[in-house]
């Protein structure tokens, strides 16, 4: 069901209530420093009608008056300005933490990691104007307009109608406006989501795309993508010309029909409209100079509309993120007490989920010294057992204990610090080799932990060796490689338990030998070792086998 126009987000209400405090202090300097204007005005209308009837007395006054009520005009806005932009800034800075912290959470990826770049990156600064322009200009327009209109009112009632007849009619048009922008906008934000996975994905296979000779396909899609991608920020930006349009031409009626009401009553044209016999000079000044400053707010929060209708669609992509249902990795991903039982391993009528499908772990014990081969067909659950006893997805059923507690929420971050998890595609961190295998800086040398892993010829062969940065997709070295990088790095930081994804996939039999051998040495050392594999001359050389059967 659609919720309605007016209801709003949880993410929106939470990005209110964090903005609140700062437009709130904003708003009201706002509002006095619009208010500066009545009293520069007046000592401008009081200097013109002494000037013309030749006196020059309080002449210095009116002025001093202009001067100080403009400075101190200038100095809130000032304020107001740095208030607003350290909310908008602080708000943005949390909703990013938050937002990267939940999706790093996810057990299962929601949306790509170009979708995601693009939200933090570039969509989430778009709620910049919105908080410092649009909601300030809100305040202003509840408030200013109105004081502004009794001023006038208590000069003369006709040109106070016509400004109360003027003025509601921007808003309107501004809310019908607001519709066709609030489309462009969403339209623009899904435009730039294509545009940055279409990036991402050809990025990440930029090697085959010139081997394949696709290179010219590749920029024929960058170029459809962007010119779709310019038509619908030029259909953003003719919503935005368009309200830009409609306020002038409103505001612009208004303040004629108050320079002619005024022009001809002070010619004596018009005897009436006024409270008494007619206006005089000053009062006719007056009223020319509040007359544009009524629409002045109203100006402000047509500039800003198109700024509201890019943020809304932003805050519905932030909740709609939020609202999508996915299993998080348990623990909070801090430091946490150590587990100080014997690292031992065993499982009863464990359910995890994969999708939609649900995938029964076989029953195990796993003790310390042991090599265990886990086997099984493609597809039956190998990788959803290894990253279930990792503690990296959530349990459905059944329990998980390790070093004699239960695997949960409490435990979890406590568990992994004793585990090393091998995946079969691995994701390099942006730092350096010696950084990635020695992340808490001990300066210990890792050469013995690299020959053990069978990787010392892959970091000889890098051009800087371990100063080299080989970047999230491991460029530089194979899948292989990589997988023995991560190895490295379980035995350099002597990690009590190893759970490998086909650690020996795509090596050759001499490096596979080698590499069963380093790992029958860390289970000989006390170290669980646990290895997903399908290779016979692997399984055979483990101490024995856990099958995990597939679920009719």
């Amino acid at each position: 069901m659609k919720r309605p126009k007016t209801e709003k987000t949880a993410v929106q209400q939470r990005i209110d209530e964090a903005s609140k405090p700062g437009l709130r202090a904003a708003s009201r300097l706002l509002v006095l420093a619009s208010l500066m204007w009545p009293v520069q005005a007046a000592a401008a209308a009081v200097l013109v009608d002494r000037w013309a009837n030749g006196e020059v007395d309080g002449a210095f006054v009116a002025v001093a008056f202009f001067i100080l009520a403009g400075f101190a005009r200038a100095a809130l806005d000032h304020r107001a300005g740095g208030i607003l932009f350290r909310t908008a800034d602080a708000v943005i800075a949390v909703e990013r933490h938050t937002l990267l912290s939940r999706e790093a959470r996810r057990a299962t990826q929601i949306v790509s990691s170009a979708e995601l770049a693009a939200l933090v990156s570039q969509k989430l600064p778009m709620l910049v104007p919105y908080l410092t322009r649009f909601k300030p200009a809100m305040a202003r327009v509840r408030i200013v307009p109105f004081l502004l209109l009794l001023i006038v009112f208590w000069f003369s009632w006709i040109a106070g109608l016509i400004l109360l007849v003027a003025g509601p009619l921007i808003p309107v048009f501004m809310a019908l406006i607001g519709i066709a922008a609030r489309e462009a906008s969403n339209r623009q934000m899904v435009e730039i989501g294509d545009m940055n996975r279409l990036l991402m994905d050809r990025l990440s296979a930029l090697a085959d795309i010139r081997l394949l000779d696709a290179t010219s396909r590749a920029e024929d899609d960058f170029a459809t993508r962007a010119e779709g991608l310019r038509a619908r920020t030029m259909a953003v930006l003719r919503v935005a010309f368009l309200s830009s349009t409609v306020l002038e031409l409103f505001s612009a009626i208004g303040v004629a029909m108050v320079a002619v009401y005024v022009g001809f009553s002070l010619l004596g044209e018009i005897p009436f409209g006024a409270w008494d016999s007619g206006l005089t000079l000053a009062e006719g000044v007056f009223l020319l100079l509040i007359a544009p400053e009524f629409f002045q707010p109203l100006r402000d929060m047509a500039a800003a509309w198109h700024d509201r209708a890019g943020a809304l669609s932003v805050l519905d992509e932030m909740s709609r993120l939020e609202s999508t249902t996915g299993r998080q990795i348990p623990g909070e991903g801090d430091k946490a007490a150590v587990l100080t039982g014997a690292a031992v391993v065993n499982t009863r009528k464990v359910q995890v989920m994969r999708g939609d499908q649900a995938v029964d772990l076989p029953d195990l014990t796993l003790h310390p010294g042991e090599a265990v081969a886990l086997t099984g067909k493609s597809g039956a659950g190998k990788t959803s057992c290894l990253m279930a006893l990792a503690g990296l997805i959530p349990v459905e059923n059944g329990e998980i204990n390790v070093a004699g507690v239960a695997l949960s929420d409490e435990t979890a971050d406590a568990w992994r610090t004793r585990v090393a998890f091998i995946p079969q595609l691995v994701h390099l961190p942006d730092v350096t080799l010696r950084g990635f295998i020695d992340p808490d800086e001990t300066g210990v040398d890792p050469t013995k932990a690299l020959n053990a892993a069978q990787a010392s010829h892959v970091v000889a062969a890098l051009p800087d060796g371990l100063e080299t940065r080989l970047g999230e997709t491991g460029a530089g070295v194979s899948g292989g490689e990589a997988r023995r990088l991560l190895l490295a790095r379980a035995i350099y930081r002597g990690s009590e338990v190893i759970f490998a994804d086909e650690p020996t996939a795509d090596l050759d039999a001499d490096t596979t030998a080698k590499l069963v051998e380093m790992l029958r040495g860390l289970a000989n050392r006390g170290a669980i070792v646990l290895v997903a594999t399908h290779d016979p001359d692997v399984i055979g050389q483990m101490d024995r086998s856990i099958s995990v059967e597939v679920m009719a």
